[in-house]
């Protein structure tokens, strides 16, 4: 585990949306040549995945595997990025519930990007990509946040009127950036092992 740990940045991580133990629908091969497979998410920039699991393993939505480099993986055999419509349906109905966990269990990263949000161009900023963020909930994160960054989503609710769900309102734009290809803006998805790398 310690040289995993050591080199933590270069390890990405996925949560299982689906889990096939007889493999996919759509592989035209018998029934005994299939392997599991399933689809995951990353937790770092929620790239979508399509994965071959390990025959001897046994999973549950919900689990954690290793996905890059390969020789770290464990009971991943192989992955291919996908889009939102590749996934079977039981991973698109899974996936609000992961991304609600994900941005919960990490909700410093997620609070410091009310923190740190930047404009985009003179007339449009990060926060208004935001479902129901409008000039006069911007201008309220922006003067609160200038007297003190936040601390939590529910520091958020207290200090700025009108923002009730800032942890509901990132979860919907992150499923609008999986879902919809031709966003032509992309806070979330992509983006985040870039922005770790700055």
């Amino acid at each position: 585990m310690s040289e995993v740990d050591s080199d933590e940045t270069d390890v990405r991580r996925a949560v299982v949306l689906d889990y096939l133990a007889h493999g996919l629908s759509d592989d035209g091969r018998p029934q005994y040549a299939k392997s599991p497979a399933g689809y995951a998410l990353d937790v770092e920039d929620f790239g979508l995945y399509q994965v071959a699991f390990d025959e001897d393993t046994r999973l549950t939505i919900g689990s954690e595997v290793v996905i890059e480099p390969a020789d770290e993986r464990d009971v991943v055999v192989d992955c291919q990025e996908v889009e939102y419509g590749a996934l079977s349906s039981g991973a698109q109905t899974e996936l609000e519930y992961v991304v609600e966990d994900l941005v919960e269990e990490n909700e410093e990263r997620f609070v410091d990007f009310y923190n740190d949000a930047q404009p985009i161009t003179l007339r449009l900023h990060q926060l208004n990509l935001l479902p129901g963020i409008g000039k006069k909930l911007r201008n309220g994160i922006l003067d609160e946040r200038k007297r003190k960054p936040f601390e939590s989503f529910e520091e958020l609710s207290e200090r700025v009127s009108g923002l009730h769900d800032p942890s509901d309102i990132l979860v919907e734009r992150i499923l609008e950036e999986l879902r919809d290809d031709d966003l032509k803006y992309r806070t979330f998805v992509g983006r985040q092992q870039d922005q770790n790398q700055e």
